[in-house]
């Protein structure tokens, strides 16, 4: 059957001939939302430890954490490339010789293929991103900017501390170092209709971008989004909400954009609403009827949205 999104699995497939598996590390940077120099609060969803396994754990090295996932990927997928991910909070947020430090560790291990870094669009600069394109040379590089909606009104909501157009200069900045770039976006934010998530899809098929990455909005517990979830201020998306916008939003980006991720998960313990999200199968199949129903594929609608 005709593969209905480019996932980034068959996107690593194609660039090493084999499955890589991606080691999502802890490497001890901030978040100027949350050291003080923007906010304190962060974003109102906001608690890496709801979605990083080494943010709940205390005095594992960074070589730790890389060796355990390797581990990990070798006994689960039987994986034997991998690629070391900087996900937790601001990965560029941090002097240029912290940097080096913490992305040098990638060095340490031969069956590391590729550098991805997670961080604000307002976290960078050209200094940072000459330290980023250094590895080029040896690793398949990315980085992932934050955004979860074009609309500034929205970014204001969520308490982002950053504009739309920070990202629109990450991403132009970045394109000049010949990086690949990946958007985050999220579906189902406050305030926001499915025409407005599909705004932002259109907006952001016009810019040069390698990949998308998907969540789903949902609350965990110790956030501000937990208050507005629990005084009734919030109306979350609903699985077949959620696939149903997925798909259409799917349709309007150019086909050969990677999809990173096409749902979020959160850690159960941590996780308040909506249960759904974490059973991960059922909604990928869900995914794929919504697709098959539609006799529908990524990049569908993109032409018309061009012209």
């Amino acid at each position: 059957m005709k593969q209905r999104y480019y996932s980034f699995s068959s996107y690593l497939r194609e660039r090493f001939g084999e499955r890589v598996h991606r080691i999502s590390i802890n490497a001890g940077f901030s978040c100027p939302n949350l050291d003080g120099t923007k906010d304190s609060g962060g974003c109102i969803f906001c608690n890496n430890k709801a979605f990083s396994y080494f943010a709940n754990l205390e005095g594992f090295s960074l070589e730790e954490q890389i060796a355990a996932g390797i581990e990990y990927g070798r006994r689960r997928f039987k994986a034997k490339k991998f690629i070391l991910y900087f996900q937790s909070f601001s990965n560029t947020y941090g002097d240029i010789n912290f940097l080096k430090e913490k992305y040098s560790c990638i060095k340490k291990f031969d069956n590391i293929v590729g550098l991805a870094v997670s961080t604000r669009p307002d976290c960078i600069d050209e200094e940072k991103l000459n330290v980023i394109e250094r590895f080029k040379e040896d690793y398949e590089v990315y980085v992932e900017y934050g955004l979860g909606s074009v609309h500034n009104k929205t970014l204001g909501l969520i308490n982002r501390n950053h504009k739309f157009a920070d990202f629109q200069k990450a991403v132009a900045l970045t394109q000049e170092y010949g990086i690949n770039t990946g958007a985050h976006l999220i579906l189902g934010l406050p305030g926001e209709t499915a025409s407005d998530m599909f705004a932002t899809m259109r907006i952001l098929s016009k810019m040069p971008l390698w990949g998308v990455k998907f969540h789903c909005l949902h609350v965990v517990k110790d956030t501000h989004l937990e208050q507005m979830y629990r005084n009734n201020e919030i109306k979350l998306l609903s699985e077949d909400e959620y696939v149903n916008i997925l798909v259409r939003a799917l349709e309007l980006i150019p086909k050969n954009w990677v999809i990173l991720r096409l749902v979020s998960d959160a850690d159960r313990n941590l996780l308040v609403a909506p249960f759904w999200l974490n059973d991960k199968h059922r909604i990928l199949k869900k995914i794929e009827e919504e697709f098959n129903k539609r006799k529908s594929y990524q990049g569908l609608r993109y032409e018309s949205t061009c012209n």
